[in-house]
């Protein structure tokens, strides 16, 4: 369960992106039945198999949504900030979690309550119409993972990562650990040492002890894969 602290209803405008994007008199009313609540690193939204009771929009930090493998092995599947939303599964009428999600980059969201967030769908087909969208999204985003994973070098494939905390932490410094960048990465520890190494010679990251600084982001993008690019303007077209 989250330990999210709960904050009062400021009634400030929306700064996630799918609530901003919504029309004036839907987005108020989707706000009006939220909560802020600001969300810890290493908080678990939701457990593999666990009944969805909230939905988040998050509006800073970000989170990972992570699939487990035989054993101990885990690979992150996705990563959501500020442009989207977890929980998505509702829209489909399934009420139960796929996947672990992870607060990897604290921060706050706005928290509604699973039969809220239904009625909400119900009401408002200009929220249908967006978050129908988002998920062609996120479902071109798992396919370009899966992609990434079987056929690109560690190395661009965290460079990319990289980028995507980026532009969802807006800060070119963040925490994560090594053990959590191989899950992200699908490798083992020594792999993503041999990456971070390989990106810290060229002077594009500083990495020490989990804290990464992203020195270089044109030269970062210039290692990253195609996926990184490919992305954004999957995002861009769809939901523009």
């Amino acid at each position: 369960m989250s330990n999210a602290t709960r904050k009062q209803f400021p009634g400030n405008p929306a700064k996630n992106l799918l609530l901003a994007a919504l029309p004036g008199r839907d987005r108020r009313h989707m706000l009006a039945a939220c909560e802020q609540v600001d969300l810890a690193f290493a908080d678990v939204l939701y457990d593999p198999g666990e009944r969805i009771r909230h939905v988040y929009f998050p509006t800073g930090g970000f989170i990972s949504q992570i699939t487990p493998n035989s054993g101990h092995e885990r690979l992150e599947v996705g990563l959501v900030g500020d442009e989207g939303m977890v929980g998505t599964s509702l829209v489909l009428g399934v009420r139960f979690a796929r996947t672990l999600t992870l607060v990897q980059g604290a921060g706050a969201a706005w928290r509604m309550d699973a039969e809220s967030f239904r009625r909400e769908l119900e009401d408002s087909a200009a929220l249908q119409r967006r978050l129908k969208r988002y998920i062609y999204v996120v479902m071109c985003q798992l396919a370009q993972t899966a992609a990434c994973t079987r056929f690109h070098v560690v190395e661009a494939r965290l460079a990319r990562w990289l980028l995507m905390t980026r532009d969802r932490e807006h800060a070119d410094n963040f925490h994560v650990t090594h053990e959590f960048l191989a899950y992200i990465l699908g490798v083992r520890r020594a792999g993503v040492t041999r990456a971070a190494s390989s990106l810290q010679k060229r002077k594009l990251i500083r990495y020490s002890r989990g804290d990464i600084t992203i020195l270089d982001g044109p030269g970062l993008e210039g290692v990253a894969c195609a996926c990184y690019a490919l992305d954004r303007r999957t995002y861009a077209s769809v939901m523009h």
